[in-house]
């Protein structure tokens, strides 16, 4: 196995659609909505990182962030999600490696942090951790959680984009 992180292009699209669904076909906490998401975010044209794991010319995996609003005015902070990686090729080490060029792409657009919604356990490796005064509304406090990359933690109420809304 041999996992290129390379950022999608047009061609992409189909597939990166097909793998979100697999993705997302039998996890827990999800309303399946997860690749509509990623359409709605790129047809918005908000979709600010979307990298894909390519393993012998095959997506088998994903990553997408997009701007966040902060109630505090804050500016600069992403959020990450969806992430997807076929089941087949789960815990191989594809997500981290989907992470790490995401929050390195993120480095490089002069971003100031990063949001999710995720298992506590899986995203603190990556250096994400809850905040206190950082809010998603109707979401337990320990699955959202934030990592820093430059300036300091804001506090406030966090909007997604619209696009997170999207159902087909």
């Amino acid at each position: 196995m041999c996992i290129t992180i390379r950022p999608e292009k047009t061609s992409d699209i189909q597939n990166i659609h097909k793998t979100t669904i697999a993705a997302f076909l039998d996890a827990p906490h999800t309303d399946h909505t997860e690749q509509f998401i990623v359409d709605a975010l790129r047809d918005s044209g908000v979709l600010s990182v979307s990298l894909v794991a390519e393993d012998s010319s095959q997506i088998v995996g994903h990553i997408a962030l997009s701007p966040v609003t902060i109630s505090s005015h804050s500016s600069g902070w992403f959020g990450l999600g969806p992430i997807s990686v076929i089941p087949t090729e789960q815990n191989k080490g594809i997500g981290s490696k989907l992470m790490h060029a995401a929050l390195s792409e993120l480095k490089n657009l002069n971003a100031n942090g990063c949001v999710l919604l995720g298992d506590p356990s899986y995203y603190r490796r990556f250096g994400f951790k809850p905040i206190d005064g950082l809010v998603l509304p109707e979401v337990p406090p320990e699955y959202f959680q934030a990592v820093l990359l430059k300036g300091a933690y804001p506090t406030g109420i966090v909007t997604y984009h619209e696009s997170f809304s999207a159902q087909g």
